[in-house]
């Protein structure tokens, strides 16, 4: 199996993709390199931190600590969302409603797989 089957992960990958559009399609110039970037960076984050806890999956407590890091960033870039929203800089109504519930869903999803990975009985192999 593969990170790649992780429906976590796919949720994430759909998230970089989207987020990274809206940034250069839909703020002005000068926040492309503000907010816009902080966005792209926690956002990419999450996906990435799936990505090494994955990779560390024989140990339990360092694959939940990177699934923590992705949650954490994951709700970072909810924060960068919702400033963008609240500072006008992102208008698109229907745009941010529709990334920030997708955001919410991953979150609650992370969440479950962490308490998943917590509760389940590890071996060394």
């Amino acid at each position: 199996m593969s990170y790649k089957n992780l429906e976590i992960w796919k949720l994430a990958d759909d998230a970089v993709s989207e987020v990274h559009e809206m940034t250069l399609s839909e703020l002005p110039k000068f926040e492309m390199y503000e907010e816009g970037s902080q966005i792209r960076r926690s956002v990419k984050a999450v996906k990435s931190n799936i990505v090494e806890g994955y990779g560390r999956k024989r140990y339990k407590a360092e694959f939940v600590r990177f699934l923590v890091y992705a949650l954490s960033s994951n709700d970072e870039t909810i924060d960068h969302l919702e400033t963008l929203y609240k500072t006008k800089s992102l208008k698109n109504e229907e745009l941010y409603n529709g990334i920030h519930n997708k955001l919410g869903i991953l979150g609650k999803k992370i969440n479950l797989f962490i308490r998943g990975v917590d509760n389940a009985d590890w071996e060394k192999k």
